[in-house]
C-alpha cells in the first residue's frame, strides 16, 4: 500500500506556472506507475499526464501537451507535475494517483487528497 500527499498548488495569474509534487510512502514507489488528475466545479474527474515506473515513458491529455511535464525521483518517492502556460481552464483540484499495474491504462488504486490550483485570467 502507498499514501500519497500532494503540495504546490495555489492561485497564479494565467500564463504562469506552477509545479505539484505527490510525496508517496513507502519502500516500493518505483514499482508504481504515477499519475496526475484534475476535478474542475462541477466536472467529472479528468486524466492529466502519466509516468512509467522508472520515468523513461509519459503521456498526456491532449489540453496540457507542451504545457505540463510530469517527472519522478524515485530515490525521493515523489512525482511532479510542471505546468507552464496556465490558462483559466486548467483551474481544478489536481490529484496525484499510483498503480502498481505497468499499463498505461489501468486503474488506479491508490489516491491523494488533491491540491487546488486556481488560474486567474
Amino acid at each position: 500500500q502507498v499514501q500519497l500527499v500532494e503540495s504546490g498548488g495555489g492561485w497564479v495569474q494565467a500564463g504562469g506556472s506552477l509545479r505539484l509534487s505527490c510525496a508517496a510512502s513507502g519502500r516500493t514507489f518505483s514499482s508504481y506507475r504515477m499519475g496526475w488528475f484534475r476535478q474542475a466545479p462541477g466536472k467529472a474527474r479528468e486524466f492529466v499526464a502519466t509516468i512509467s515506473r522508472s520515468g523513461g515513458s509519459t503521456y498526456y491529455a491532449d489540453s496540457v501537451k507542451g504545457r505540463f511535464t510530469i517527472s519522478r525521483d524515485n530515490a525521493r518517492n515523489t512525482v511532479y507535475l510542471e505546468m507552464n502556460s496556465l490558462k483559466p481552464q486548467d483551474t481544478a483540484v489536481y490529484y496525484c494517483a499510483a498503480t502498481n499495474k505497468a499499463t498505461m491504462t489501468a486503474v488506479y488504486d491508490y489516491w491523494g487528497q488533491g491540491t487546488q490550483v486556481t488560474v486567474s485570467s
